[in-house]
């Protein structure tokens, strides 16, 4: 098939098209589409059944090429993948104690999160005991959370984003591995491999290594530094009484990996040998290593890296980590998540462009193709014939880009 078989001209006919909720065949045209190794100039994407047919790029007489939805000269890019996003649990809870209706909670975020384009986002549930900001986390409520985001591919309703879940799991919270083995074991078979990111937030290691500046940190968000001093020891020792918890919880993260019930994650890998034993637990993915030694070791071993996009922002990590900046310039990045500000994918985009890191189709690569490749789906993250029909459509005007619209494949 050809662009000029579907053309067709704005008429009473026409099907309509709304934000999230593009029809399953359609041809937007005059738009410069972002492909896996370039730029076009004006383009027309053909779509069918929800998929990519064609794309096809300017005529010989210069013309833009028009469709059922006029592109506007805009940047069409593939819809971004967020592969670890702890906004959800923020935006059911925006103050402590205030706690929105789960129903509303994923009707308010879906328009924030689109309105971004984001069209895939794992939302990082925590399987453990804690409380940040605000936020009060336990093993029940976070299964309680993933199972409510499992039902929305069953609830009759044309969502804006397709949700899923990355299982965040404590490697020292006994209850929390409990919690999540029941989960895994009422899932379908073909809810199978799950995304399973295994952590240890102890301070000294990991994402804490520093112990003054994780320190200097927590009083300047408001704790007292006596009390913070305190409490850091308290972790601690508590730490040292779980070994043999985190010892067992490890050894079934590495069953799960190797039976293929779970893509497994490393999470805040501080050294090579960080790595190390997580490739021989079957780990494929290092997330957010906190060190640039770590990072090149999970490259060796042919790891997929995923670095944090308001570390990219921003221009550091507010840990006193390695900046992702650092990592991208060794080619040790493959894709960049949200972490806690969804807005800060395509901001970090726009950085690394204005800063000439990259050129502008790899730069997109962060947040589309490279969060496919690090969630395992073959089927979206790139404009190619074949693949969904996920797209966002970006105005890149002055300094910042924004978001006009997104579009999720209707199947």
């Amino acid at each position: 098939m050809t662009v000029c078989e579907t053309e067709r001209e704005s008429t009473a006919d026409a099907t309509p098209w709304r934000l999230g909720a593009s029809p399953a065949s359609y041809t937007i045209g005059d738009v410069r589409a972002v492909l896996p190794d370039r730029v076009t100039e004006s383009a027309a994407v053909v779509v069918e059944d929800g998929r990519i047919v064609e794309v096809v790029e300017r005529t010989a007489s210069g013309a833009p090429l028009r469709g059922d939805v006029d592109g506007g000269g805009y940047l069409l890019t593939p819809g971004f993948i967020d592969t670890h996003s702890d906004a959800f649990e923020k935006e059911r809870t925006p103050r402590p104690s205030v706690h929105l209706p789960l129903d509303f909670t994923i009707n308010s975020f879906e328009s924030r999160i689109a309105g971004v384009g984001i069209t895939t986002v794992f939302h990082g549930f925590g399987f453990h005991n804690n409380s940040s900001q605000g936020v009060v986390r336990s093993p029940q409520a976070s299964r309680e959370l993933a199972d409510f985001i499992d039902a929305l591919h069953h609830d009759g309703t044309e969502h804006q984003v397709d949700h899923r879940v990355l299982h965040r799991f404590d490697v020292r919270a006994d209850e929390g591995a409990a919690v999540l083995r029941g989960r895994i074991e009422g899932l379908p078979a073909d809810a199978l491999p799950i995304q399973l990111s295994h952590e240890d937030h102890t301070p000294g290691q990991g994402q804490y290594a520093d112990l003054e500046h994780h320190l200097d940190f927590l009083v300047a968000s408001g704790a007292d530094r006596e009390e913070a001093t305190a409490n850091i020891q308290r972790r601690i020792d508590e730490a040292r009484a779980t070994e043999q918890v985190r010892e067992a919880n490890l050894a079934w993260a590495g069953e799960l990996a190797r039976t293929g019930t779970a893509r497994l994650l490393g999470h805040d890998c501080d050294s090579p040998e960080a790595i190390d034993e997580l490739a021989a637990r079957g780990g494929l993915i290092a997330e957010f290593p906190t060190t640039l030694a770590a990072a090149r070791r999970a490259r060796e071993l042919g790891m997929l890296i995923v670095a944090g996009a308001p570390n990219l922002l921003r221009g550091g990590s507010h840990s006193g980590n390695v900046a992702a900046a650092e990592l991208l310039a060794e080619g040790l990045v493959d894709t960049i998540s949200s972490d806690y500000l969804p807005s800060a994918l395509l901001g970090s985009v726009a950085r690394v462009v204005r800063d000439r890191s990259l050129p502008v189709a790899e730069a997109f690569a962060l947040i589309t193709s490279g969060g496919a490749a690090v969630a395992g789906l073959a089927d979206r993250g790139r404009i190619a014939p074949g693949l969904r029909a996920d797209f966002a459509l970006v105005d890149d005007g002055p300094r910042w880009p924004r978001v006009v619209t997104t579009f999720r494949a209707r199947q």
